[in-house]
């Protein structure tokens, strides 16, 4: 059976959607630990860096902190990088969970949290240092709060790509600043009632996740501070900047260095 753990201490009596009240504007500053470079958000304790690796897969810096979310494409992948201090899992697809990779780079006990669905498949090695958070489930990785969020599909022809109660996507708190990975997912009504969100990373690609009207309507609703458009193929970029209203600041990165 997955372990669970504890909801966050002195967090129990409060929605997720507060856990933001009161947060600081997002900006660019300071000094991290983790040895990771990318694009920086400032925070009460310390930058937040972002460093993308491919289509899904990035990796964030906090302090001495790297967390690995999703990641896949082998070892070699991420040779040059830090070594992960946690992994994060939103789902069991290819494109996000793959054994051999985790087997390379998870080494010396690091936690991992994940969905039930990729923690019954993972190796006994790696499932002695996994968690599973099931959607609305709140835990935490090396003391960081993180909070699953459902991530599902809900146009009647794409129900089987990703179907409600599998998939989650992640809040993670750093500081006073929450950033949220959406995972495979179209605009749900528990993402469209998140708030104070700093920096979200939001998939668009047909027929698996959003269309780009339907991420630039998300945005419009949950009003993150900065959104990334990640695991967006070949989708248009320009199209979802120029629909995304005043006040979110729409930030591309390389997620496809050898092409999408």
């Amino acid at each position: 059976m997955a372990k669970r753990r504890d909801v966050i201490a002195g967090m129990a009596a409060l929605p997720l959607v507060a856990w933001a009240a009161g947060a600081v504007s997002p900006a660019f500053a300071q000094e991290a630990e983790s040895g990771l470079d990318g694009d920086r958000l400032a925070t009460s304790e310390g930058d937040v860096i972002i460093h993308p690796v491919n289509h899904a897969s990035l990796l964030l810096g906090f302090r001495d902190q790297v967390i690995y979310v999703d990641p896949v494409g082998g070892a070699e992948l991420y040779a040059e990088l830090p070594a992960p201090t946690a992994i994060l899992i939103t789902h069991g697809h290819g494109d996000h969970f793959d054994v051999p990779t985790l087997e390379a780079i998870a080494t010396g006990g690091i936690p991992i949290l994940t969905t039930q669905e990729v923690f019954d498949k993972l190796p006994e090695a790696l499932k002695a240092n996994a968690t599973a958070l099931a959607n609305g489930d709140e835990g935490s990785l090396n003391a960081l709060p993180v909070a699953a969020i459902p991530a599902y599909n809900t146009t009647p022809d794409r129900l089987q790509y990703h179907p409600q109660g599998v998939g989650n996507g992640y809040l993670l708190k750093f500081g006073d600043a929450i950033v949220y990975v959406a995972g495979d997912t179209e605009p749900t009504p528990e993402m469209l009632a998140l708030e104070n969100i700093a920096i979200a990373f939001l998939p668009m690609n047909l027929p698996y996740t959003m269309t780009v009207e339907q991420a630039a309507e998300a945005v419009n609703s949950f009003k993150p501070g900065i959104v990334y458009p990640y695991h967006y193929g070949d989708s248009d970029l320009d199209a979802f900047e120029a629909a995304v209203g005043e006040g979110v600041e729409v930030r591309r990165a390389n997620w496809y260095p050898n092409g999408a």
